[in-house]
């Protein structure tokens, strides 16, 4: 049998609704290739094999009888952030040991009951506080891409890293993940993927663990722009039990694939010309406007004037909502709970063994800019930040811009332990750079292979959208992936 695990969703759909496939032969093969790759890779933290095997024979059943479903049949993977009932989640924490929720995440909910299989949870950084992957209880992924001539391990970028490795190495058709800072598009970026960021509200957040609540989104990594259209069709939700979920018109993602751009303007903000840029991503920025003057937009030069200051009032924002966040895992309810003299030894002794560095540096940092005499000086600061970054989206956009064109990211994937990166924590936060302004504004935000560095590593664009206008960025970021062509990691796993 040819290797089925090659396929798109929108190929597989094809394949299983004209009885060419079944869902119980796609979804065998996917985890055939789990087993195989997954010690190598450590994308998945929890593979749910046999329940998977049961959706697909429930999907083959529903196929036969006409099913015309979206994801009917199609075998997806699941970051560890969102709760799935009686199955491990952990948001890849110690603090989280063991526990299996009684409910399931509206996000999952609603790819159920548009008939995917579940294939597992898929590795994340802790309660998706990092860029590479590294800060996961349990142990970095692999990027299934390696760098020419070499067999030094890369990161898939975080916090997203499970997802975008099994989407790259083709341990699962698409996987859910989660963006609070760049955490769905740099992972992409780094793996040859394409990931979306959608407008805060698009998918609910109920039941997804909360890292900084006021930009948290859930959103796809899938292997082009049709599939991530898909995904996201599926997802995006109103949602009763959450108040911040938009019921926003009903959109066809799929549909926008393919018009023309004709008449559009696309932006390009002089400030994400950032100091030390590499030529390469320069380049690859210059040759994504080539590419639209070319498919008949017109290029506005445009300027968000408050860019520079994205970086440091995200973390603030950040971690003050995080600060806040985590005071729930205490070693009482659920989870991991260390024994203490008295219950506030038991706090003290709980929250040092289950939470890792990363994940209490920005509790600390949280707690900080929230205390009395700090808050006025940093959170409040950071929140005023915030809004004239919003500003400066909502006037260029006013002015009649579509859609704005950026780098994804200021790298290529960098070695897992990278010594810099690892002693310079400044130096890992600055890989959100282009991302980070993007959830501050809440505004939709998608990564596109666009090339490969001199190591032969994939190398993204961005486009940021107007709020809730997700269809623009499946149009414009279409016209990349025509351009720039699809990119296979080379298998070493």
């Amino acid at each position: 049998m040819t290797d089925l695990t090659k396929l798109t969703i929108a190929e597989a759909r094809e394949k299983l609704r004209s009885k060419e496939i079944t869902s119980v032969e796609l979804t065998g093969q996917y985890i055939a290739a789990i087993e195989a790759a997954n010690a190598q890779l450590n994308a998945y933290v929890a593979v749910t094999g046999d329940q998977a095997m049961d959706m697909a024979k429930a999907s083959d059943g529903r196929l036969s009888a006409g099913s015309q479903a979206p994801l009917e049949g199609i075998p997806l993977g699941i970051k560890d952030l969102f709760g799935t009932l009686d199955v491990h989640t952990q948001a890849c924490s110690h603090i989280l040991d063991g526990f299996k929720p009684k409910y399931e995440s509206t996000v999952t909910q609603n790819l159920w009951n548009d008939g995917a299989v579940m294939l597992g949870k898929l590795n994340m950084d802790e309660f998706a506080m990092g860029s590479s992957n590294e800060t996961s209880y349990y142990g970095p992924v692999k990027n299934p891409w390696r760098a020419e001539g070499s067999s030094a391990d890369l990161v898939p970028g975080g916090s997203s890293g499970g997802s975008a490795s099994a989407v790259a190495a083709h341990l699962c058709a698409a996987a859910t993940a989660t963006d609070t800072g760049g955490s769905i598009r740099q992972p992409a970026a780094f793996t040859g993927t394409v990931g979306i960021k959608p407008t805060y509200g698009r998918c609910s957040r109920w039941g997804i663990a909360a890292f900084a609540s006021s930009l948290d989104q859930a959103g796809p990594i899938t292997r082009d722009v049709r599939d991530a259209a898909i995904m996201l069709q599926s997802m995006a939700s109103v949602d009763p039990k959450d108040t911040t979920s938009v019921d926003a018109p009903e959109a066809h993602y799929e549909a926008a694939i393919g018009k023309s751009l004709k008449g559009m303007k696309i932006g390009i903000p002089k400030e994400y010309r950032v100091e030390n840029m590499p030529k390469e991503i320069e380049a690859l920025w210059q040759q994504g406007i080539e590419w639209y003057k070319a498919a008949g937009a017109e290029i506005v030069d445009i300027s968000l004037p408050h860019t520079k200051y994205a970086l440091p009032a995200y973390y603030i924002v950040a971690p003050a909502e995080a600060s806040s966040n985590l005071a729930r895992y205490d070693g009482v309810r659920y989870g991991l709970r260390v024994p203490g003299k008295d219950i506030t030894d038991m706090y003290e002794k709980t929250r040092a063994a289950g939470f890792g560095e990363e994940v209490r540096r920005r509790i600390m940092i949280g707690t900080y800019v929230l205390s009395a005499g700090y808050y006025d000086a940093y959170y409040l600061q950071a929140q005023k930040v915030r809004t004239l970054i919003k500003q400066d989206f909502e006037k260029v956009f006013a002015a009649g811009v579509d859609a704005i064109l950026t780098p994804a990211t200021p790298s290529a994937a960098f070695e897992i332990g990278d010594k810099e990166m690892a002693s310079d924590p400044i130096k890992m936060y600055q890989q959100d750079i282009f991302t980070v302004a993007v959830n501050m504004a809440g505004l939709p935000g998608i990564a596109v292979p666009a090339g490969l560095d001199a190591k032969g590593l994939p190398l993204a664009l961005q486009l940021i959208g107007k709020p809730f206008e997700e269809e623009t960025l499946f149009q414009t970021a279409h016209i990349i992936e025509d351009a720039a062509g699809k990119f296979e990691a080379k298998k070493w796993w």
